[in-house]
């Protein structure tokens, strides 16, 4: 499983279109552990771009702050599970919490 975290200044971005870089973690989920991980620029930022492009990297969730709510329907299609309203700033920390159902989310930090 490859799991996509949007961040900015080394912490996860609350609001996901705006995000420095995807770190995208490889993890076994039978061990509940991090196999890989590695820090991608994504394409310049514009409707409807990210979905495609987090899919065209291997992810099959993404663990986000706050995403609209169009960008999530995207994912959805593209048969991308995404988890909104995560509270855990420490992106490495938010999916090893996911892993082990430890995951504390909140309300959606993206109103549109």
């Amino acid at each position: 499983m490859r799991i996509a975290v949007p961040v900015a200044n080394h912490q996860l971005c609350m609001h996901f279109g705006h995000c420095e870089v995807f770190t995208f973690f490889d993890v076994d989920e039978k061990n509940k552990t991090i196999t890989f991980k590695k820090d991608v620029t994504p394409p310049p930022h514009e409707p409807g771009l990210l979905p495609k492009w987090i899919g065209e990297q291997g992810a099959n969730l993404v663990l986000a702050g706050g995403m609209g709510q169009r960008a999530q329907s995207l994912f959805t299609q593209n048969g991308v599970k995404v988890i909104v309203g995560v509270a855990e700033n420490n992106p490495e920390q938010a999916v090893l919490d996911y892993l082990n159902n430890k995951l504390t989310t909140g309300s959606n930090s993206c109103d549109h």
